[in-house]
C-alpha cells in the first residue's frame, strides 16, 4: 500500500486564498462599474432638443447625468449601476431606457390634468454595459495577487 499525504496548505480554499479573491473581485468590479458609469455619463448629450428614438437621450437639465452610480454589493459579488430613482416613483430613467407607457400630471391653465405619455426607448445604460464589457477580461488579467 502506497501512503500519500495531502498538503492542505495547496489548495485555493485556504483562507488567504479566498480573501485575495474577494478583494480582487470588490477592486475589478469596482473599476468596471466606475468605466461603466463614465461611458453612460458621456452619452447623454447637453442640448435642448429632444434625441432621436434609439439614440441616447438628451439632457435638458443635467439632472440624469448627475444621477448614474454604482455600487460594489458584497453580499451578491455583484456590481449595481445604473440612475437612482428620481422623487417619487422615479419612472423616468426606465422609461427612456425600455420605452413605455406613463400617466403624467400637467398644469393648463390652472388646471390639474393627468395626460397619458407614450416613451420610446432612448437606452443609455446597457449600451454603455456592452461597450464596457469587452475591457473585463483585461481588468481580471493578474488581478488576484
Amino acid at each position: 500500500m502506497i501512503g500519500v499525504k495531502i498538503d492542505k496548505s495547496m489548495f485555493f480554499d485556504r483562507k488567504p486564498v479566498m480573501d485575495a479573491v474577494g478583494k480582487a473581485t470588490r477592486k475589478v468590479l469596482s473599476k468596471f462599474g466606475a468605466f461603466v458609469r463614465q461611458t453612460a455619463r458621456s452619452s447623454i448629450r447637453k442640448r435642448k432638443s429632444i434625441s432621436k428614438p434609439g439614440q441616447p437621450p438628451s439632457s435638458h437639465v443635467g439632472t440624469l447625468k448627475k444621477l448614474i452610480y454604482f455600487g460594489y454589493d458584497a453580499g451578491r459579488r455583484s456590481v449595481v449601476i445604473g440612475p437612482t430613482p428620481l422623487s417619487g416613483k422615479g419612472q423616468a430613467p426606465p422609461l427612456l431606457e425600455h420605452g413605455g407607457k406613463a400617466r403624467i400630471v400637467q398644469y393648463r391653465r390652472g388646471k390639474k390634468m393627468t395626460v397619458a405619455a407614450t416613451y420610446r426607448p432612448r437606452p443609455f445604460m446597457q449600451p454603455a454595459f456592452e461597450k464596457e464589457k469587452k475591457r473585463l477580461s483585461a481588468l481580471w488579467a493578474n488581478s488576484v495577487k
